[in-house]
């Protein structure tokens, strides 16, 4: 699924491995495998992490970190200083769980009816707090180091709710990373993309207003569910028609509700999409198609349309310069096998995306496993379980990005 399209040098030296790197791939990590299971166990939804991000702001501060809890709602920053280099680097994870119940059998499923971590959240917390306890207890870099926890990333938005609560003016960063695990992936191959890396998510309720009747005289009606079939045929005209074949776009109705019964012709009917793109000009593009295409068919019909828009997350791009520092951190841990220069984007979407339009950095992905491992089923499923495997892996590329940006 992932191939190299960015090609390496053709002569290149293997960099020799520090110490501390060495023994980085393969650690005792059981006390941080512990804690990713406790929370796993303990999954709490956007806005709700209170024990979570009570156990990471106790970790922080015990390790010497200044802590600030409550940064947008529920979100954690910790800062260390060391040495006297002025540049100022940010990691992110990010710590909400899903609306989804458990199937996975694991002796640390979640404890609560209904919720679970179905993305792996708990894994990325984990792993950056595994940095954190290495970067506390043997320094090796000279700046600040600020590792940012976030809220609410699934549809909460939460990296606003933290830039709205003044993190980059508290905590003023030079860069910023973040890294989420992908199924279907090698476990520990880390996925690098320059560029627009994950689609922007848009939602739009469509809203038709007829008249209602009986199924058996239509002709005294003003039929919703019609205007509504034509329109969601209309709709897939946008992306093969107004959008450069070479450029994605999505527009999915996912739902259409009207009526509750076959003989009687409802008044109104509604629909629901979500519309996604990789470039802001297409983003715009799709919503302006929309709104004129659902008036025109609405007219059409003799029907009203209203279209309710909700702007969700941007397109998350990763700049160049930032992205090619964080591709030699890879090669230099994993080795040319072990990484992908240029990967696919993603149609998902990550507010992420948000901290990036405010600073430059870089979204990175590592491989959760392939094949028929455990780790290849994908994110948002019941059966999903974030790799344990990763946590020395995604430890020690944060500890090693820290210390190569973190220099005097």
């Amino acid at each position: 699924m992932f191939e190299n399209t960015t090609a390496a040098p053709s002569v290149r030296e293997e960099p020799a491995r520090p110490a501390y790197l060495a023994d980085a791939l393969t650690p005792s990590v059981g006390e941080f495998i512990r804690l990713r299971r406790e929370i796993h166990s303990e999954p709490e939804l956007a806005f709700e992490e209170h024990r979570t991000a009570a156990l990471v702001a106790d970790r922080l501060e015990s390790w010497g970190y200044a802590v600030a809890r409550g940064v947008g709602g529920t979100g954690v920053v910790g800062r260390l200083v060391c040495g006297n280099g002025t540049r100022r680097l940010g990691l992110r994870a990010d710590m909400d769980a899903l609306p989804i119940a458990e199937a996975t059998g694991a002796a640390w499923a979640s404890r609560r009816p209904g919720v679970m971590h179905a993305c792996g959240h708990d894994g990325h917390t984990a792993m950056l707090l595994a940095a954190a306890r290495r970067l506390a207890d043997e320094g090796g870099f000279s700046g600040t180091l600020n590792l940012i926890f976030q809220p609410a990333e699934e549809g909460g938005g939460g990296a606003l709710r933290m830039i709205e609560d003044g993190l980059f003016e508290r905590y003023p960063c030079d860069a910023v990373f973040a890294m989420h695990n992908m199924p279907g992936v090698p476990q520990g191959h880390l996925v690098f993309r320059e560029g627009a890396a994950m689609a922007s998510s848009d939602y739009a309720s469509i809203t038709l207003s007829g008249i209602g009747g009986h199924g058996a005289m239509p002709h005294k009606a003003l039929d919703p569910i019609v205007a509504a079939a034509s329109i969601v045929m209309a709709l897939q005209t946008i992306v093969s028609r107004n959008v450069d074949p070479q450029t994605m776009a999505v527009v999915t109705v996912g739902a259409l509700h009207a009526g509750k019964a076959n003989n009687v012709i409802p008044a109104h009917a509604t629909l629901e999409l979500s519309v996604r793109a990789l470039d802001p000009a297409v983003r715009a593009t799709l919503q302006r198609r929309i709104r004129s295409l659902v008036a025109a068919q609405a007219e059409g019909f003799g029907v009203d349309a209203r279209v309710d828009w909700r702007a969700g997350y941007a397109v998350l791009v990763n700049t160049p310069a930032e992205t090619a520092f964080a591709r030699e951190v890879g090669l230099e841990l994993r080795g040319a096998a072990g990484v992908t220069l240029q990967g696919p984007a993603q149609s998902g979407s990550e507010d992420f995306a948000f901290m990036l339009e405010r600073v430059p950095g870089s979204y990175l992905l590592i491989g959760n496993g392939d094949g028929d491992s455990p780790g290849a089923c994908m994110v948002h499923n019941p059966g999903y379980d974030f790799n344990d495997d990763n946590i020395a892996i995604g430890a020690a590329y944060w500890t090693l990005l820290a210390r190569r940006f973190l220099t005097d």
